[in-house]
């Protein structure tokens, strides 16, 4: 059978390596989901803010999740391209999300049923996103040969923290109280 490759115009070709059979192009597709995922955040954040005007936790985490927008896309062409991620845009996400553990430090402990006012859901979702980046990075390296810097996968498992960390800091400002989840698989 022949690869499916239709010819199109530019207008017919939402993306350059579509029909690529590297899992690269995946990995670009849920980076891209990503970061738009995080820009959907950045306006409901913004609009949560209404509702508490002098939080300057709040203002941090939009201020935080403005930097981390470009970034996303920078993680999106780090393999194909030019590695755009820094050990210095490490040690700030580092930084930004021992903050946020420390000011969530007695809200959570251990693994909770994911729930909250939006944008929580999405920042679930930004995690839950994050891991499958690097499932691709893993399988880009394990299965296809293909070298991974090793500040993408450290970053991106510090993305997915950070972002879960994040949903933790708006459920305490908020006041919802997350449940505890306690599996029956793993005890």
């Amino acid at each position: 059978m022949r690869k499916l490759y239709p010819k199109s115009t530019i207008d017919e070709l939402c993306y350059p390596f579509i029909y690529e059979d590297s899992l690269l192009c995946d990995y670009e597709i849920v980076t891209d989901d990503l970061t738009r995922m995080v820009g959907w955040a950045i306006n409901d954040l913004s609009i949560l803010k209404l509702d508490y005007p002098n939080n300057n936790d709040l203002k941090s985490l939009e201020d935080e999740l403005n930097w981390l927008l470009p970034l996303c896309y920078h993680l999106n062409g780090s393999i194909r391209g030019t590695l755009a991620i820094t050990e210095e845009d490490h040690l700030q996400l580092l930084e930004n999300y021992r903050n946020i553990k420390s000011i969530t430090q007695k809200s959570i402990s251990g693994f909770v049923l994911p729930g909250g006012v939006s944008p929580v859901g999405i920042l679930n979702k930004c995690s839950s996103m994050s891991k499958q980046v690097i499932r691709l990075m893993v399988k880009l390296h394990n299965e296809e040969h293909k070298e991974i810097p090793n500040i993408l996968p450290k970053f991106t498992n510090l993305l997915c923290n950070y972002f879960f960390a994040a949903t933790i800091l708006i459920n305490q400002i908020t006041g919802y109280k997350e449940i505890p989840f306690k599996s029956k698989s793993y005890q």
